[in-house]
């Protein structure tokens, strides 16, 4: 029996490359510049969407630094304005401050003339008084500071009980000392009696209408 020869099996049709290697080389180079241009087109927007996003950022920033200067302003405004008025209010301090000191022996004087008037004897009349003021309060306590100091006088038809007298000025408000000066006889009057007592106030007398507030007005 003769044998017969295998027959060759092939996979698909065959293809055979025709095409000149200038060719493939020139697709190649081609294929190569468009990679470049694409790359270079995607570096070029890259370089764009940063430049984009640095220049957002930075109209950002300047809109910030515009509302936060224009908040600055606002506030120096209004510093200066505060400024205005607390330099109002360190001048009413010192306007008080200086009527305090001018204005702190402040008292009435008809209540005290009728005060004294009343301890006098029936017969006898406050003719006259030199007095001089104290100073402004120093401690919180007025009848240990000196108020007023001088002379009280006093004339009568009759001669008076001095030391009663004298004992009744001395039991008044305010009054601090009281005490016999002298004694001599009217010139305009026939038979009057001149008296002088050297007289002390301490300062309950005081108004305090003037003095400065504890901790400020």
């Amino acid at each position: 029996m003769a044998r017969t020869a295998p027959a060759l099996a092939f996979a698909g049709v065959p293809r055979v490359n025709l095409m000149p290697p200038v060719e493939i080389e020139r697709r190649r180079r081609a294929s190569l510049a468009r990679g470049w241009v694409w790359g270079v087109l995607a570096a070029v927007v890259a370089a764009v969407l940063v430049i984009m996003g640095a220049f957002a950022l930075k109209l950002v920033a300047d809109q910030q630094l515009a509302a936060q200067q224009s908040q600055t302003n606002v506030l120096i405004s209004e510093l200066a304005e505060l400024s205005d008025v607390s330099g109002a209010l360190a001048t009413e301090q010192e306007l008080q401050s200086f009527r305090s000191d001018a204005m702190g022996a402040d008292f009435a004087w008809a209540p005290l003339v009728s005060s004294i008037r009343s301890a006098l004897p029936t017969d006898v009349t406050l003719v006259g008084f030199d007095v001089v003021s104290g100073g402004v309060p120093q401690t919180g306590d007025p009848a240990k500071e000196v108020g007023l100091v001088g002379t009280l006088t006093l004339e009568s038809p009759t001669p008076i009980d001095l030391p009663a007298t004298v004992r009744g000025i001395r039991g008044l408000a305010g009054v601090s000392s009281v005490d016999g000066r002298s004694l001599s006889t009217g010139q305009q009057t026939v038979g009057s009696y001149v008296y002088e007592l050297d007289i002390a106030f301490d300062q309950s007398i005081y108004s305090g209408q003037f003095a400065t507030q504890e901790g400020g007005e």
